[in-house]
């Protein structure tokens, strides 16, 4: 198979890190991941939203940018768990809906934003994980995170309606949509190369295809 550059997208809790690991694995490709360890703002901005939102959202689209054009850079395939064009489009967005992130300071996130991906290399597929709300939330419980314990189903609901509406719009590259709530590819590996195969179909060049 030819390089490519995959990106996962889809709201909190869907499952991207998992396929994410699962893909690199099958496949051999290069493996990326979103940065919240050693992301120095997020404590902040937990703290204190309104002061932070500014900053953290700065911090992640220098972050996405450099891994988007790392990996595309790469002689072999790549595929990363989260893509730089969700910043704005979903939590920039939510940021600013509920009143964490000022008008001024939203709009010029949006002007950086878009000086930024438009010099990006366009990736081959992006893989939209879905799942309902009660699903993300119960994973969400399992897992067990201290940052994510601030999450409700209001807010991951927000989330969802913003994804429906970018994914419908988003025309950089072929898009695969992929429930993952019917879908078991940490534990089962035939479900595991459904997964592989639509990818497979898809970057051939076949229909789009929604399971």
């Amino acid at each position: 198979m030819a390089k490519r550059l995959i990106l996962l997208a889809g709201n909190i809790g869907v499952g991207k890190t998992s396929l994410t690991e699962r893909i690199g694995e099958k496949l051999g490709w290069t493996t990326a991941y979103e940065s919240v360890a050693d992301n120095p703002y997020l404590p902040d901005f937990y703290e204190d939203m309104q002061a932070w939102s500014f900053h953290l959202q700065i911090y992640f689209l220098g972050h996405r940018a450099e891994q988007h054009i790392y990996l595309s850079k790469l002689p072999n395939s790549a595929i990363l768990d989260r893509s730089i064009y969700e910043d704005a489009h979903i939590f920039a967005r939510a940021l600013h809906h509920m009143g964490n992130l000022r008008d001024r300071d939203f709009n010029a996130y949006l002007r950086l934003y878009h000086l930024v991906v438009q010099s990006l290399p366009k990736p081959d597929l992006l893989i939209h994980l879905r799942a309902p709300v009660p699903i993300l939330m119960e994973r969400i419980r399992l897992r067990a995170r201290n940052i994510e314990t601030g999450i409700d189903e209001d807010y991951l609901a927000l989330l969802e309606g913003f994804y429906e509406e970018w994914i419908q719009g988003f025309d950089l590259c072929p898009v695969l949509t992929i429930s993952s709530d019917d879908l078991d590819f940490v534990h089962q590996s035939h479900h595991l190369e459904i997964v592989v195969q639509r990818i497979k179909d898809r970057l051939s060049g076949r229909e789009e295809m929604v399971f």
